[in-house]
């Protein structure tokens, strides 16, 4: 009776997923992979399977003579330069390293025509294309922080910006003030700041049981992580705070909405601001690629997953158990049109496919590795393994 009400519960976040998240333009089940633009052609969107979601809402180029300049007292319309570059790079190292996909949303438009890291109000100005480019783009991380939560329980999310500060630097966004990174240890480590950080949930449940303050400038911060490859970095080990006077950016809209620090979810929220030195300079840019591109799979996998570097994307949480143990059989290929393999060193195990509405719509009971399910509707299908009645951890696949 357990595992059917999981099971429900599993279809059921999917069904919410697929007709309140996914945007209304995009009906469709995103395969990873692929890429998908929005309705307005302005906002691009790379689907991933992978629990990184990159953002990269001031690199755009695109300035069309039908959409207005925005015009406002203290709107900023610099682009952010070489951040859409940059955010491609990192998506296609990551993807050369794992055979798996990060998602990716990208703003296409020059920032003078839209700013995707504004409230709707300032990012649009009344302008309805730009409203409804602002919808794409935050509905579009919407549904991959909703694929994250299914596939992997939690995951991070990534802003990419950059900055003209003096100081050739990272800075690394959590929410958290100059004067608040200033504080002790023992006082970031209070409930009070750990409310207040971008990395909410990640604090309450991390591989290492770090406390706040380690996560966000002990050794295997994401500071020290970018230092060690040579990328200075605030906060990390080394340069734990902003002093007073210095310029420095602590997060941004996408980082609050999209975040665990508001409503304590399963997405926690990194805003990544890199220096002119290492973006205006060619070989220093692709050195920044290589290395944010490392650097975001090392964290994922000693904060969040710690079997992530044996099994990339192959990683995904049990249905049944809650836990995230990598599974013992692989779906090949995934998504597919139905017709698959079950690769898996098992031997006498029964095999049991549900579907959306918590139906088992196929089952075998011979250790059956081929198979074809090419009659059944497009959409997400759940396969589990029984072996000996002990149930092992779920895996899902997509049917296009």
């Amino acid at each position: 009776m357990y595992r059917l009400t999981s099971t429900l519960k599993f279809f059921f976040f999917y069904y919410l997923i697929g007709f309140v998240f996914i945007p209304k333009t995009s009906a469709q089940v995103f395969i990873a992979g692929e890429t998908y633009l929005d309705s307005t052609q302005f906002v691009e969107y790379r689907a991933g399977n992978l629990p990184i979601i990159l953002s990269a809402p001031h690199g755009g180029g695109l300035r069309p003579d039908t959409i207005p300049d925005r015009e406002c007292d203290g709107c900023v319309t610099t682009s952010d330069s070489w951040t859409q570059t940059i955010t491609e790079g990192v998506y296609d190292a990551i993807v050369e390293r794992t055979d798996c996909f990060p998602h990716a949303v990208i703003n296409l438009l020059h920032r003078i025509k839209f700013d995707a890291n504004r409230d709707v109000e300032e990012a649009a100005l009344g302008n309805a294309t730009i409203k409804q480019a602002w919808r794409g783009y935050h509905q579009m991380i919407d549904s991959a922080k909703a694929r994250v939560a299914l596939e992997y329980d939690r995951g991070l999310f990534l802003d990419m910006h950059g900055h003209a500060h003096t100081i050739q630097r990272i800075e690394l966004g959590y929410l958290l003030s100059r004067t608040e990174l200033q504080l002790s240890n023992q006082e970031l480590d209070t409930e009070t700041y750990i409310a207040e950080s971008s990395i909410r949930s990640l604090v309450g449940d991390n591989e290492l049981v770090q406390s706040h303050s380690e996560l966000l400038r002990g050794e295997e911060s994401m500071g020290t992580l970018l230092e060690i490859k040579g990328l200075p970095a605030v906060p990390s080990m080394h340069d734990p705070f902003p002093m007073n006077g210095e310029a420095y950016f602590s997060g941004g809209f996408n980082t609050v909405r999209h975040g665990s620090r508001d409503n304590a979810g399963s997405i926690d929220a990194i805003q990544i601001e890199m220096n002119q030195d290492i973006r205006f300079d060619e070989d220093k840019r692709l050195m920044l690629i290589d290395s944010l591109a490392s650097v975001i799979l090392d964290y994922i996998s000693i904060h969040y997953e710690e079997d992530f570097m044996d099994n990339f994307c192959n990683v995904s949480t049990s249905v049944n158990s809650g836990s995230s143990t990598p599974s013992a059989f692989s779906i090949y290929p995934n998504p597919n049109n139905g017709i698959f393999q079950i690769r898996t060193d098992l031997q006498d195990y029964e095999l049991s496919i549900i579907d959306q509405l918590g139906q088992v719509v196929f089952r075998d009971s011979d250790s059956l590795t081929d198979i074809d399910l090419s009659s059944l509707p497009s959409g997400l299908y759940l396969v589990q393994l029984n072996k000996d009645g002990v149930f092992l951890p779920a895996k899902r696949f997509v049917k296009f």
